[in-house]
Formats: C-alpha cells, structure tokens, sequence
C-alpha cells in the first residue's frame, strides 16, 4: 500500500477527512509512518524534516529501473566476486555530505508532474543531485546464492541513518554501479522518524481490529516536546494566543517554539526571534 492508502485507512478510522502523514513510504517499504489527525496535521511539516533510520536489504548482481525488486531489469552481472572489504570500500564515499540523484521513479516533481508518472508514461527521466547526509551506513556481511534459474546473486543487510529526502534506493543502486554488478533493494523498513521509533508504532491492523483509534492519539504538546523547545505560559496568556493575540516574545530565539499552557497542552507553534510571537500553527480554542 501507498502512504496515501494508509491516510485514507485512518480517516475511515478516525472519522476524519483532517488527516495527513510526514514523510513517505514506498509502496514496498514497511515500518514507521507519523500521521496527524484533525488540528495535529498542522505540526507534520515540523516533523518532516527530520532525520530517518532504516533497515534495508541490498542485492547485487542486477539493476533496475526503480532501484528496487519491482522494476524492470536494466543489467545483471554476476556478483560473485564481490567481498565484505570491496562493499567497505564503495561505502566510504556513500557515507557523510554527499550528493545524489533522486531514483528515477520518485515523487520529486519534473515541470510539475512527479518524475515516477513521466517514467511510467515512457519518458527518460533525467533529476538534478540533491545534498543530502548519510551518517550511519553499516553493512553486515555478504551471503550469496542462485535464483532458480541459477543467476547467481549477493546481498547484504545494511542499517542507515539519513536526513530528510534521501533515497535509500539510489544508495543501493550508486553501490551497485561502484562495484560493477547493479544493485538493488529488496526490503526496506523504516525504524525511525525523527524522535519517534518502530516500538512507539502502533500497527495499522490492529487499530483496523478495533475499529477506531482508541485512545492511540498522542497529545501534541507530548509530541512537539520531543523535538521543540517549549516554554509554558499562564492560562490567561494561553487563551490570549488561542484567539490569535498578540503576546510579547519569551526571548529564546528559537525560530520554531512550542508554546504550552499550565495543564501541559499545546497552546501554538511559534517563532520567538522578534518582540512578539509570530504564530506558526495555533491550537484551536478549548
């Protein structure tokens, strides 16, 4: 399923067309998914550019149009000669401030229109490198074996942390292309999205076994916490926000501020580096 499917699941659930999610899935990819529901979409975009963690398994011996298992086949080599020390080596310079090329079959938009639609309607895809950082790169070491046509084929296990808007598939296929055999990826598992983890995950079948969200929710003020500094103010100021006053600043400079009443509730999102506070998302009035 899409990231998008799993949004439409949860407004089923939730009763809610207020529903989004910060950050996508591949379709093949598994693991976390933070999703906003009603007032809470508008903090997503806070939570989008943040690092990533994944588990990702890389096959060599063949490339593909869409870097993973699905796509069409654009070479095979035989992998054999591969070794744990030839994929250290290729490793090092995927690793640190990089620059890289989107997959070809990604949601990054050529004059307008996502790059997978064009490469799926026929047209060679061309994308710009973006900067991005890979700061973790462990791989584990190299098995080997045959499809049952007897291609032979080897792959390893790799764990990987990663700012916003890196493809892991384009590092499966730049480490196939350094090693001369193609590569692909054949599983993908998201365990972290920012702060949050695989085991804060709640599964999409058992909330679809419940039948609603039922008491899953986390209150905003909980989560813009764990990655905002916060700074809490009177009831009376709390309500003053609420309704879109002015309120002078708290004098942090923090450009992206979580402001929270005396209960612990998120009040707004804010920029604290003038005199006043510039709200950026306000809690609706309770």
């Amino acid at each position: 399923m899409t990231s998008h499917d799993v949004v439409g699941r949860i407004r089923r659930l939730a009763q809610t067309r207020r529903v989004g999610h910060a950050g996508t899935l591949d379709p093949a990819a598994t693991g976390v998914l933070v999703i906003g529901v009603e007032w809470s979409t508008r903090l997503l975009t806070f939570l989008s550019g943040h690092d990533k963690a994944y588990e990702a398994t890389i096959r060599f011996g063949r490339s593909t149009v869409t870097d993973d298992a699905e796509g069409e086949t654009l070479q095979v080599a035989d992998p054999s000669g591969v070794t744990n020390e030839a994929i250290a080596a290729a490793v090092a310079p995927l690793t640190g401030a990089i620059r890289q090329v989107p997959s070809a079959v990604s949601a990054v938009k050529v004059a307008g229109q996502r790059a997978y639609a064009r490469v799926r309607a026929g047209e060679d895809v061309a994308l710009e490198p973006r900067s991005v950082t890979v700061r973790t790169f462990d791989v584990g070491p190299v098995r080997f074996g045959r499809m049952p046509d007897q291609t032979p084929w080897c792959e390893v296990d790799a764990y990987l942390e990663v700012s916003a808007g890196t493809y892991i598939r384009a590092l499966a296929r730049d480490l196939g292309a350094a090693l001369d055999t193609g590569a692909h990826l054949t599983a993908l598992r998201r365990t972290r999205s920012g702060p949050f983890a695989l085991s804060d995950a709640t599964p999409l079948a058992l909330l679809e076994s419940m039948g609603g969200l039922g008491g899953r929710l986390l209150p905003p003020g909980d989560i813009v916490s764990t990655f905002l500094t916060s700074v809490t103010v009177a009831d009376d100021i709390a309500v003053r926000i609420r309704h879109g006053q002015r309120v002078e600043g708290h004098g942090t400079g923090q450009a992206v501020l979580a402001v929270r009443d005396t209960g612990g509730d998120l009040v707004a999102v804010a920029d604290d580096t003038g005199l006043v506070l510039r709200y950026l998302a306000v809690a609706p009035p309770v």
